[in-house]
């Protein structure tokens, strides 16, 4: 290589064929690219916006954040938060005949419209589960069968079995109190895919909130490195904990 080639501080192999396309740039460059970052991120605009943003944000996540707080705390000490026995219920339900019976056969319920009288006059909430089916028939009559499935909500899971013989279902309910329930909107536990969805919007507009607020940090230059400084004691403190405190 020339010396004004090496003044350039760059070196491009350009890949025809056989050969490899790589770049390398100077230290320059990237100082460049820092500076021109900066700059930006020091407009105006850019200011006014990323400072709605962070207020709007911060208000409308408010509750939520204190409640994934909280529920952080009862999370991480259950045996302080959860009562130790669970409230269950037991009760009975007649079934009327024609919920045994669909188009696919005479002893093959009709699932959607047996969970809907379930859900109806069995008072149960929550997902339910797959439906289990039994049966045992011989000459067209049915010696035996049962039909079982389980409904399970935050804080709350129901057992039902049904005699199809006798036509009662059998219904077990448990309730785990209020903080299981908190608990488990926490984890996205048994709560449906638009909590679901609620959570992972949640989880994005945090991660909005603090990049604006790093973004209202850039243009002052003694808070911005002074909180540079905080954040690196913090992650180092976490980092350590994880390193020599966790088993």
């Amino acid at each position: 290589m020339g010396s004004s080639f090496r003044k350039e501080c760059k070196v491009c192999f350009v890949e025809n064929e056989n050969q490899l396309d790589l770049c390398f740039y100077t230290n320059s460059h990237f100082k460049t690219m820092f500076k021109t970052t900066n700059t930006s991120l020091k407009n105006k605009k850019v200011q006014l916006w990323a400072r709605r943003l962070h207020i709007y944000i911060s208000m409308s996540l408010l509750l939520i954040v204190l409640f994934f707080s909280i529920t952080g705390i009862t999370l991480n000490r259950p045996h302080l938060f959860v009562k130790e026995q669970a409230n269950i219920e037991q009760s009975t339900l007649h079934l009327p005949e024609h919920l045994f019976s669909s188009s696919q056969g005479k002893f093959s319920p009709d699932k959607t419209v047996l969970l809907a009288y379930l859900n109806d006059q069995g008072n149960l909430s929550g997902t339910p589960s797959a439906i289990e089916l039994f049966t045992e028939v011989e000459d067209g009559q049915l010696i035996e069968g049962e039909i079982s499935l389980d409904y399970k909500g935050p804080g709350y899971s129901s057992s039902v079995f049904i005699d199809m013989l006798s036509q009662e279902a059998s219904i077990e309910t448990t309730h785990y109190g209020l903080v299981a329930v908190l608990n488990d909107l926490h984890k996205g536990r048994n709560s449906g895919e638009v909590w679901r969805w609620f959570i992972d919007i949640s989880a994005f507009l945090m991660v909005l909130f603090v990049l604006t607020g790093v973004c209202l940090l850039v243009p002052k230059k003694k808070t911005f490195n002074l909180a540079m400084k905080w954040t690196a004691f913090g992650s180092l403190v976490s980092l350590a904990i994880y390193l020599f405190a966790v088993p």
